[in-house]
């Protein structure tokens, strides 16, 4: 264990959000294993805040950095240069301190290669299917290039951005051999067997029970499959190909070698082979313990969250924590007497605040939620981590009837109630359908009935 000190060299990843990073796991055990005194912490960043971030690691003497989501490429302009692979990408994902400033690397690449031979598996001379056309798709296409594959295809569910990474692939390496297709136009695909690279976040946990094609037909044409993704370790996409008889990897030995890449930068060292399995084994020890899957409840007030809530509980024998009472018991003052005294501001930060501690908790939970708390963009992204995110749909007559007798909603004060209620849920409503997993319509039907429909839901998505 390192223990901090005057001459403690500190390394960080920037991004935004950086709370459930595995980058400190791999990185201080690496020092811990070499015997450098080195300290890696995750810095939060805000989207305007990216430059001063940059030069106020530099002068603070932070000796590198790793760059994730959403900056790999506004780090950029405020960096002294890139190297050529990061340059012909267009995106950074490590940063190494120099003399008047950092240096922008891109370790995806080699990270991508170096896990690919570790599992023995050759991209030159193969036909390979890359599914995806954002990021990760990007460092894998310019890898295929490099390794020389003799065929590349980019399915990807918009053709445009497909045959857009497959146009710049083919002009910086001056051969028209990349081509895109649409991904519904799977079974259009040449009849050849195929090494797959999955580089999109469908299947990323707690998507676990998707795939970015479900049909058993497609998998026929994998020999080798390699799922970018690595939590869960098994994914469906895996588990299809091995059904169809082929071969499956995840994703976690390229996140690891990636990050050893940067290390290595940093250190002007080789990590040895015998290090990097241990830290594997440390890292997948971690990876395959899935954290909590909960269910969270939005919805419109009214929509019956607490009600549903308290029924689910019972049926999956956990607990329902409802982040209004929990506010309210925190707080020692109701709801409106929050709104009353600091106003809504205020009480929507303690939203922000009552989801971060729940992303701290381990015990799997049904969580209900207040239903303004969705309209926040942070509050999005912290839902989407939480677990399962399920909208239970309701209309405005509906909620009129059953709020009729209620007089605790702040929001709904002051005459015309219905008129309120139809203004607001014109601004709620895509937010609502736009976060969630699952869509259940709650009007007209008894809680039994409900509670029913979520659970057929959840074991769908799970097969």
């Amino acid at each position: 264990m390192t223990v901090i000190n005057g001459k403690t060299k500190v390394y960080g990843l920037i991004g935004n959000p950086v709370e459930h990073t595995l980058s400190p796991l791999i990185h201080n055990t690496l020092a811990e294993a070499l015997g450098h005194n080195l300290a890696y912490v995750p810095f939060p960043v805000l989207v305007d805040g990216l430059g001063a971030a940059v030069r106020g690691a530099f002068g603070l003497g932070i000796g590198g950095m790793n760059v994730t989501v959403p900056y790999k490429n506004t780090v950029i302009p405020f960096l002294e240069r890139t190297d050529a692979a990061a340059a012909r990408m267009g995106a950074v994902n490590t940063l190494v301190r120099e003399q008047s400033g950092y240096a922008g690397y891109n370790t995806d690449i080699e990270g991508l290669h170096r896990a690919l031979i570790s599992e023995d598996i050759r991209i030159a001379e193969a036909d390979v299917l890359l599914l995806g056309a954002g990021g990760a798709a990007r460092a894998a296409a310019f890898l295929c290039a490099d390794q020389g594959a003799a065929s590349l295809v980019i399915l990807n569910r918009s053709k445009e951005n497909a045959d857009r990474l497959a146009a710049e692939v083919n002009a910086s390496y001056g051969r028209d051999w990349a081509e895109g297709m649409a991904l519904e136009d799977y079974h259009k695909l040449p009849q050849k067997s195929f090494l797959a690279l999955q580089a999109t976040s469908v299947g990323l946990y707690p998507e676990s029970g998707r795939a970015v094609i479900e049909d058993p037909d497609f998998y026929v044409r994998i020999h080798t499959g390699y799922d970018m993704v690595y939590r869960p370790s098994d994914t469906k996409f895996m588990k299809q190909v091995r059904k169809a008889g082929g071969k499956a990897y995840n994703g976690l030995k390229m996140l690891l070698y990636q990050a050893v890449i940067a290390y290595e930068l940093w250190n002007g060292i080789t990590v040895p082979e015998a290090v990097i399995g241990r830290v594997y084994e440390n890292l997948r020890s971690m990876s395959e313990s899935e954290p909590s899957h909960n269910l969270v409840l939005i919805g419109f007030m009214g929509s019956g969250k607490t009600v549903i809530g308290k029924q689910l509980a019972r049926r999956q024998k956990t607990e329902l924590i409802d982040t209004d009472s929990w506010i309210e018991q925190l707080e020692g003052r109701t709801i409106t007497q929050i709104f009353a005294a600091e106003g809504e501001d205020f009480f929507r930060q303690l939203e922000t605040e009552s989801l971060k501690k729940l992303l701290d908790g381990q015990q799997k939970s049904i969580i209900a939620t207040g239903g303004g708390l969705p309209m926040k963009a942070e509050n999005r992204l912290l839902l989407r981590q939480l677990g399962t995110v399920i909208y239970l749909r309701v209309s405005s007559e509906e909620v009129m009837q059953r709020l009729r007798d209620d007089d605790s909603r702040p929001l709904l004060r002051g005459g015309d109630t219905l008129n309120k209620i139809k203004q607001l849920m014109e601004l709620r409503v895509p937010v609502y359908e736009e976060t969630a997993d699952i869509v259940i319509d709650t009007d007209g039907k008894d809680k039994a009935a409900i509670v029913e429909e979520i659970v057929t839901a959840i074991t769908e998505r799970e097969c």
